[in-house]
């Protein structure tokens, strides 16, 4: 079964403010002198403010991983190894939108240094994008600090390869964790995950499957 591509609309942050916005505007043709038609965009109007307030508060709710697919911690999910495979030639992932996480980049660095692991979000977005893309946390493990640290997310072709399986393994409440590195001597810093021992772990892609 495909993954979603994209949030659900009625879950979108944004789609009950923007209803907000077009009921106010309609108060500029409907005139409290209409009578039942005013009262009635009076409640919708009062209505969707209440949806804002749910969707914001169910947004704000704890969960692991959070709406945005940021993680809280290793605690409570069942986490999936993939080590890197012994090969003459890494196979290597450089992550996308690292540009923007420069700062959780350089403290997963102070606390782990340049070699790390990554564990791999499906369903994780950045804020009121409605497309799901699979999100990188590092995690410096065997430290003081083992919080995880958005690094971005697979960049196109790694996301549209791995997606389905990742996301299949999600559903089961399992995550996959990669082999990471940061790379550069300063910033802006890049990441690089080894996905050469991910596919023993997601099974082959559904076209290359023996029959």
């Amino acid at each position: 079964m495909s993954a979603p591509r994209y949030v659900p609309v009625l879950h979108w942050e944004p789609l009950p403010y923007l209803v907000i916005v077009f009921l106010l505007v309609l108060t500029g043709a409907i005139r409290p002198e209409h009578g039942g038609w005013y009262v009635l965009l009076l409640f919708a109007i009062a209505l969707t403010a209440g949806w804002g307030v749910i969707a914001f508060m169910r947004e704000r709710r704890t969960r692991n991983p959070d709406p945005m697919g940021g993680l809280t911690g290793l605690d409570g999910l069942a986490i999936v190894d993939a080590p890197a495979l012994a090969a003459s030639v890494r196979a290597v992932v450089p992550v996308a939108d690292t540009h923007r996480h420069q700062s959780a980049i350089e403290i997963a660095r102070v606390h782990g240094g340049p070699d790390l692991h990554a564990v791999l979000v499906p369903r994780a977005r950045r804020w009121l994008s409605p497309r799901y893309r699979v999100g990188v946390q590092l995690i410096a493990a065997g430290t003081g600090d083992a919080r995880p640290r958005h690094a971005g997310f697979l960049r196109e072709d790694a996301d549209a390869r791995w997606r389905d399986r990742l996301d299949a393994l999600r559903v089961d409440g399992r995550y996959v964790r990669v082999p990471a590195r940061i790379t550069g001597a300063a910033q802006p810093r890049g990441v690089e995950l080894d996905v050469s021992g991910l596919e023993s772990v997601v099974g082959p892609e559904p076209g290359n499957r023996p029959q």
